[in-house]
């Protein structure tokens, strides 16, 4: 069994100018799934040193999203990645990442880049707010999906900018709308976020927008691309 610890100190590059955060955070990972075919692909082709790199990686990128310093972020002390011998593809429960030893042995392609677009997308479940459990699944899975489109790990199966039958079909599609949600307001990602610390109502959009849910999905359908 494989087990990794690594102690970073953390520099956040906040949007209203030059300013560093130093920050304690403990990553740590541990292949629990060493002995099964996954288990070996995961140590061969990705490795916990490089996996607890892009957390880390991760962390800032997601803090700089949300626009979060030390006062505005969950106090979160350590994240945790565990390898293990299960179905799926990953899940997130508290600050503990789980991932799938049995998804990265199935997975054909370029193994190491896809692990790389889950580890973004599961440490913003560690960060984000949630509006304290009233958040719709669509938007929290949406948020951690934009997170990855942004970072520049977009799978080849994801939809293209425009195509989805609605904001909520899947989380690759709630990622491309919020995407043109923030292209109408630079940090409407982070407002969302932001607002979503002390309960959830979707009255956010026009809020931050000024233009309703339904409203901003039909201009985005309508939208010309490029």
């Amino acid at each position: 069994m494989e087990i990794m610890q690594l102690l970073v100190s953390t520099l956040l590059l906040m949007s209203s100018g030059l300013a560093l955060t130093q920050a304690q955070v403990q990553f740590t990972g541990n292949n629990t799934a060493s002995g099964t075919p996954g288990g070996v692909r995961f140590e061969r082709e990705i490795g916990l040193q490089y996996s607890l790199k892009v957390l880390s990686d991760a962390t800032n990128f997601i803090w700089q999203t949300f626009r979060q310093g030390t006062g505005d972020r969950k106090p979160v002390n350590s994240v945790g990645l565990f390898v293990d011998d299960i179905g799926g593809v990953a899940f997130t429960s508290g600050n503990q990442i789980h991932l799938s030893a049995r998804y990265i042995a199935a997975y054909s392609g370029d193994v190491r880049r896809e692990i790389t677009g889950v580890l973004y997308h599961e440490p913003t479940h560690v960060w984000q707010w949630d509006g304290k459990g009233q958040a719709p699944g669509w938007v929290i899975e949406g948020v951690a999906d934009y997170v990855r489109l942004k970072a520049g790990f977009v799978p080849p199966q994801w939809v293209k900018p425009g195509e989805g039958n609605n904001w909520d079909e899947r989380s690759d599609v709630t990622a491309r709308f919020f995407d043109y949600c923030n292209g109408l307001k630079d940090g409407f990602v982070a407002e969302l976020n932001g607002k979503m610390k002390d309960g959830y109502n979707g009255r956010f959009f026009a809020d931050i927008l000024g233009k309703s849910l339904n409203q901003l999905w039909s201009d985005y359908k309508a939208a010309p691309r490029n």
